[in-house]
């Protein structure tokens, strides 16, 4: 039988320490949440690997490594309010909500939303709950949100997401230009979001999270 609590650990001190992620909440997230429950039955094994699980439809788990990273440049606080896009079977949800007040899982695939929603109670995360709609269309009722942490890879924004993210928050992405990727963290002040650079990560990119393309004669 699988040991899958001593993979955590090792995960946590192979993956995510040697990233320089050393915070306390997101260490303990880590080693808490059972991700193997959060990849179809036939992945579990993969589950804790140092790559992206690709779960079909060009949708896809992040590295430990990178969605630990991106919680580390995103800072997230007991008292904040999370709105997670992509969540697929819930495992970042799941993260988040050990450290977050509230988080919301924004899912398109109603299959997915209705996994996610099971998976986190018997988790209990009982302070996570799934929105199924668009993911370019965020959750506006549940905000607008202290931080946004988008769960693949994305060309540009929409402008629904940057409107429902709170002035003083935080929204986290990893921008694709061909092959190569770079997570950036945002910080909306004036209504303006400025950028910096935070390390580079690739995922593929989500449907809707295409830039426009602009054809020439």
């Amino acid at each position: 039988m699988t040991d899958f609590a001593a993979r955590r650990r090792v995960m946590v001190d192979t993956q995510v320490r040697p990233s320089d992620v050393t915070k306390f909440p997101i260490i303990d997230a880590m080693l808490a949440v059972p991700r193997e429950n959060f990849v179809p039955d036939a992945q579990r094994e993969a589950a804790y690997a140092e790559d992206l699980i690709d779960l079909g439809a060009g949708r896809s788990l992040l590295e430990p490594r990178t969605l630990a990273k991106m919680l580390d440049g995103l800072n997230i606080s007991n008292d904040e309010l999370v709105l997670d896009v992509a969540a697929t079977y819930g495992y970042s949800t799941a993260v988040a909500a050990r450290m977050a007040e509230l988080v919301v899982a924004v899912e398109e695939d109603e299959f997915l939303a209705a996994e996610a929603q099971t998976l986190l109670m018997e988790a209990g995360a009982d302070n996570a709950v799934v929105h199924t709609g668009p993911l370019v269309d965020g959750a506006a009722d549940h905000g607008p949100y202290d931080v946004i942490l988008i769960q693949g890879g994305i060309e540009e924004v929409p402008q629904a997401l940057m409107d429902q993210l709170k002035d003083g928050g935080r929204i986290g992405c990893i921008f694709m230009e061909g092959d190569l990727g770079t997570v950036r963290i945002g910080h909306k002040s004036g209504g303006r979001v400025t950028w910096r650079f935070a390390f580079n990560a690739t995922a593929p990119i989500l449907p809707g999270f295409e830039a426009a393309r602009v054809f020439q004669l």
